[in-house]
């Protein structure tokens, strides 16, 4: 089990360059599973999931190459199979969350995807039944293994339906969409998911080929093709990562300057942690955070009550980044209330914050109340252990501000989602050693 060791209280200095979305790789990569043809894509984040799915696509027998940094070559023309049905695809899909959006693409292409019950970050129950209904709805018989926990779905031909999503689930989005772009006839997807990410994959599959409507709402129409060819793509920055870097500007008090950042698909991101008092400019398409000296104020509502700041469906605030914005909230002058709608574990990380001296009540497992210390008091260093990506990176920046040296165990999971994050955060001035 790896470990952080960080020396906290250090102002921090420079400019940070945001990763590509990891998010938005893992249904770019299932994607290229579509098509026999050459798919190039760039901004590939180098970080512990994303390259699991790599290393299963290429157990498929995707042929990849890497042309640079970040940037590879995929061709599915020689797929196999016999790959799905094996112990190693059994024991390589549970270790990962996303590897459920290969199901869509090889149903769409070969008539059957199945997938082990996927693990990931244990943040609350998160289930799978919107991505097997809608496939359901297209045509596929669903068959399921209780005592291997294995999923499969099956047909001979998909067929184009309307259907009404019973959540605005993104990976279900993105696994319906996949299906549906090679099925017959027209398919319309109601309370679709709209996130930046799946915008990036609707126009991805429409350069492949794909007749895709609608994007950016929450009403698709997808007219099925009868095959797609290959294309060249460019994900976008990691909108969590750079939320991460916002908080730990305002934490640490240092002026960052946060580049290439994509503005216009930050949505909410600028605006909540301007509520939270903290100064945010626009250069180009950077962030600029200045030094804030004097800390930074809580806005009220306009009768007085106090800011309620709750994760939503897009374009509403992405619930991963609500673990950064309550660590902020713990130096803020002000009160605040966090509520977590969609995971019941993910405020369970509020126990470490607290032996740093934090001040927050729990109130149950959905919300938390936050009374900011204003820099009066500074976060104590402790030893503490990363439950999941988005606790994991939310304590990290705690210990950063903290006064001490602080030592967080299980960094594997920050792993997952951040890349070299010990040596990005060195460049611009944190006191920070992997063990």
């Amino acid at each position: 089990m790896g470990t952080f060791k960080i020396e906290g209280g250090h102002r921090l200095s420079g400019e940070i360059t945001p990763q590509g979305a990891k998010n938005e790789a893992l249904q770019i990569l299932c994607a290229v599973l579509l098509t026999a043809e050459e798919v190039t894509i760039h901004n590939i984040p180098n970080i512990v999931d994303v390259n699991k799915l790599i290393s299963i696509l290429e157990d498929l027998g995707v042929k990849i190459q890497k042309k640079s940094k970040g940037s590879y070559t995929f061709k599915a023309d020689d797929v196999n199979l016999d790959y799905l049905q094996s112990e190693q695809f059994k024991q390589d899909g549970r270790g990962l969350r996303g590897s459920i959006m290969l199901v869509g693409p090889l149903l769409a292409r070969f008539g059957k995807g199945y997938i082990p019950k996927p693990g990931g970050d244990k943040i609350g129950r998160r289930r799978l039944d919107t991505h097997f209904e809608g496939f359901i709805n297209l045509g596929a018989k669903f068959r399921y293994n209780k005592e291997e926990y294995f999923y499969g779905v099956e047909a001979d031909k998909l067929q184009g339906t309307y259907m009404l999503l019973d959540e605005a689930s993104v990976t279900g989005t993105a696994n319906i969409l996949m299906a549906a772009v090679l099925a017959e006839g027209k398919t319309t997807i109601y309370n679709a998911a709209c996130e930046p990410y799946l915008q990036q994959l609707c126009k991805m599959l429409n350069r492949m080929g794909a007749k895709i409507s609608g994007v950016g709402s929450n009403l698709l129409e997808i007219e099925g093709v009868k095959e797609l060819g290959g294309t060249e793509h460019t994900m976008l920055p990691d909108m969590i990562e750079i939320g991460s870097w916002i908080g730990l500007a305002a934490m640490t008090r240092s002026e960052l300057t946060i580049k290439n950042v994509s503005w216009e698909d930050l949505g909410q991101i600028p605006t909540v942690f301007r509520k939270l008092g903290i100064q945010l400019e626009q250069k180009g398409d950077d962030i600029y955070i200045p030094e804030h000296k004097n800390g930074y104020e809580i806005q009220n509502y306009i009768d007085g009550s106090i800011l309620t700041i709750a994760d939503a469906p897009w374009p509403g605030l992405t619930p991963d980044l609500l673990s950064i914005i309550l660590v902020v909230a713990t130096q803020a002058k002000g009160e605040v209330l966090i509520h977590q709608k969609m995971f019941e574990s993910r405020l369970f990380f509020v126990d470490k914050l607290l032996d740093m001296g934090a001040k927050i009540i729990l109130c149950d497992p959905h919300r938390a109340t936050v009374i900011g210390h204003n820099f009066k008091s500074t976060l104590k260093a402790t030893t503490m252990t990363s439950p999941d990506i988005r606790a994991g990176v939310s304590l990290l920046i705690a210990a950063l501000s903290a006064k001490g040296t602080s030592t967080i165990h299980n960094i594997e999971q920050i792993d997952r989602g951040y890349e070299d994050i010990d040596t990005r955060l060195q460049a611009i001035g944190a006191k920070i050693t992997r063990v």
